[in-house]
């Protein structure tokens, strides 16, 4: 039983080197399989790509017993499977895809103790026939994966999950795990009031992907973008979301039609056309799935290097969860909203008709979250980890195109007390557009028919373009100087800050707008002996063919790259390079060690030291202040605290900080005096001697909640500076 012996770390990673092909654990995984060993029921909330699955099959092999795994779709059972079992693992999985004789001759092998490792639905779980088949076996831990369908609260509900609560007293000895991407607060507590893990060991990762870019664009012109993105990448594979299934199947048709191999997925395909598309993608047969959210948690692609969406989501918290699709083997990936306002319109309408006011307030402000995020112009990552409460002290780069090219800014004082002027002649009645014709001087027959054309404000910004107005009511909106009202047509009605400035008793301060940009650029790698690794790459998929699984269950594309740098000739060279594990090389090793081989002979080729790009440790690319940043840097200079520096330029405290903080970084004179006390700076420089500097928050708590990140950060940026 589980806590029966006690495994040292050195065996761990013993363990997970050999049978996984891993030098070691990423953050927390450790921790879990030490409490899961231990006997412990743990809840281990871990973001996509964190590594979460192998917390539970590492100790799966270790322990005496079979570990039951409870996972809600069949693809993902399979994915894995599939990867275990070309681990040299011990795994298997029961659902309704299988045939009545394949299902007795898996449940049979259970019985005689020959699986370690078992994936099946809550459904079958919860029948009076199974549950009397793992009484009969020696269970060693229970896994719930994408524990929280089980809360009412979560984004994917279930109701067969909540009979899951019966497990704890059907088995009482059993140790009990809940394994989770993204849950909020109230979700967490629901899942540990639902599955009794009052005692259980508590794990949460950072929601932090620092190799996923973000990036926001204008939702025009949005194919031809599309297609010259896709074009540039002829061998990634990625995922686009759209919001409707005609939608889908449209944009897979065009995308066919000039020469892109794509396939759509959604819900009103029937289920085997499903399975056999999402097989597709997962074996490179489709490099573009275009698709509703239909396609959704079963997905386990690895190398999936883009998540676009055409379409808004409808919360942050699915945005995260998507977009979380991409990069999960831990390399550059793309993240892409083309957004547009009318999206968010058109959901508000829908949202109307929900029944229940909790319900319309929670999905209002959901949505309200989603524009905020995608109309600002203040780090994309940062917003993000702010949803889930987890602060963000910087330093990934590439991050996302706000801090790519920062916007400047311009004082709009003088047209938005236009625009708030004509909002309040035209007596609150009308939306952005209509107002707009209004300051446009348009000849419209409803404008004519209100006699609007009489008012003074009328044709008074004509000299400005209709998307420049567009622009500005949106961040007149967004920043609370007008509000729209959902009950009277998204009616514009004037807020009371929005009344102070038609007083000229504050100034509106915003981005300048942003011009149409092409999607981020794809990161360059100088990849060593490209040849080979195409080489590597026809014979990866061949192998994959004959084992009837996608190629990166085969290898990874990082550990191709890592065989072309190093030229292995021999098994016990390729044993050495990490992601190889002693199974794997027994099972591909002298296929690839002969392709080495013949290359190197042909070529002359010689071992070369390289390593892919580690996204997180990147420096910051060295570049000027802004100009948004020099104007903070300036009246702080001039005596201003962070505070009135906030009020005085209508921006947010925390964006003064950021600007004051990145002023130090880059090497810029300032009094640090004024922000952090030398005494304080004296206990935070000792925090830091203690527990290093490549991380804010371990310092922070260390410290307690007396010390701020902004104080924290312009110390790091001091410390930097003396070195």
């Amino acid at each position: 039983m589980p806590g029966e012996r006690s495994w040292t770390d050195d065996e761990l990673r013993a363990a997970l080197r050999s049978t996984f092909g891993h030098e070691d654990f990423r953050p927390l995984q450790l921790d879990v399989v030490r409490a899961i060993l231990q006997g412990r029921d743990v809840f281990v909330l871990m973001p996509t790509g964190g590594g979460k699955s192998l917390c539970y099959q590492l100790p799966s092999l270790l322990l005496d017993g079979m570990t039951v795994v409870v996972s809600p779709l069949i693809a993902l059972m399979k994915d894995q499977v599939d990867q275990l079992t070309a681990l040299g693992v011990a795994a298997t999985y029961i659902n309704s895809a299988l045939d009545p004789d394949e299902i007795r001759r898996r449940q049979a092998a259970v019985a005689r103790g020959e699986v370690k490792l078992l994936y099946v639905a809550p459904e079958r779980l919860m029948t009076s026939p199974f549950l009397r088949l793992l009484e009969e076996t020696r269970l060693a831990f229970l896994a719930i994966d994408e524990a929280h369908c089980i809360s009412e609260w979560g984004r994917d509900f279930r109701p067969e999950y909540r009979q899951l609560r019966a497990l704890r007293e059907r088995f009482p000895a059993t140790p009990l795990g809940a394994f989770t991407a993204t849950a909020t607060k109230r979700v967490q507590a629901d899942i540990v009031a639902q599955l009794g893990l009052t005692a259980a060991a508590m794990f949460q990762g950072s929601y932090n992907r620092p190799n996923l870019v973000y990036a926001v664009r204008p939702k025009d012109n949005v194919y031809a973008r599309l297609l010259d993105y896709l074009r540039a990448r002829p061998e990634a594979s990625g995922i686009i979301y759209c919001h409707t299934r005609a939608g889908v199947d449209e944009l897979a048709e065009r995308l066919r039609a000039d020469g892109i191999l794509a396939d759509g997925y959604h819900a009103g395909l029937d289920a085997d056309e499903r399975r056999r598309r999402q097989e597709a993608f997962r074996r490179d047969e489709i490099r573009v799935m275009v698709a509703t959210v239909a396609f959704g948690m079963g997905i386990d692609k690895p190398d999936v290097r883009f998540v676009i969406h055409v379409d808004a989501p409808r919360s942050l918290e699915r945005y995260y969860q998507e977009s979380g699709r991409a990069g999960r083997d831990g390399e550059p990936a793309d993240c892409i909203l083309f957004y547009s306002r009318g999206d968010i319109i058109r959901y508000e309408r829908l949202i109307q008709e929900i029944e229940g006011e909790q319900e319309r307030r929670v999905a209002l402000e959901q949505l309200r979250r989603v524009r905020d995020w995608a109309e600002g112009l203040t780090c994309r990552r940062a917003g993000l980890l702010a949803y889930f409460d987890e602060p963000y002290d910087g330093g990934v780069v590439p991050c996302c195109d706000v801090c790519d090219d920062p916007p400047e800014l311009r004082d709009y004082t003088i047209p938005a007390q236009m625009f708030l002027s004509c909002v309040y002649r035209t007596r609150q009645r009308f939306g952005a557009d209509y107002v707009i014709q209004v300051l446009r001087g348009s000849r419209a027959e409803r404008v004519l028919r209100n006699r609007h054309d009489q008012l003074s404000t009328y044709g008074i910004g004509a000299d400005r373009p209709a998307d420049e107005w567009r622009y500005l009511a949106r961040e007149l909106v967004s920043r609370g100087y007008l509000r729209q009202d959902p009950s009277d047509f998204n009616a514009l009605k004037i807020t009371e800050r929005g009344r102070a400035v038609l007083r000229s008793e504050e100034r509106v301060v915003l981005p300048a707008p942003r011009t149409a940009a092409p999607p981020p650029k794809p990161v360059e790698e100088d990849v060593p002996h490209p040849e080979l690794v195409a080489r590597l790459k026809a014979l990866r998929k061949e192998m994959a063919v004959e084992r009837e699984v996608p190629p990166y269950v085969i290898f990874f594309d990082r550990t191709l790259h890592r065989i072309a740098a190093a030229l292995p000739q021999t098994r016990d060279a390729l044993l050495a390079i990490p992601g190889l594990g002693r199974r794997k090389v027994e099972d591909f090793g002298q296929r690839i060690v002969d392709e080495v081989t013949r290359y190197v002979r042909e070529t002359g080729a010689e071992p070369v030291d390289w390593s892919p790009p580690a996204p997180a440790q990147s420096p910051r690319r060295p570049r000027a202040l802004g100009n948004s940043a020099r104007q903070s840097l300036e009246l702080f200079r001039q005596g201003y605290t962070v505070a009135e520096i906030a009020e005085r330029r209508g921006l947010a405290v925390s964006t003064i900080e950021g600007h004051l903080a990145e002023a130090l970084e880059m090497g810029e004179d300032l009094d640090l005096d004024q922000i952090v006390a030398p005494e304080r700076r004296r206990v935070i420089a000792a925090a830091f001697a203690e527990l290093g500097t490549s991380a804010l928050t371990p310092v922070r708590e260390y410290l307690g909640d007396g010390y701020s990140y902004f104080e924290l950060r312009m110390v790091r940026a001091a410390l930097s500076r003396a070195r």
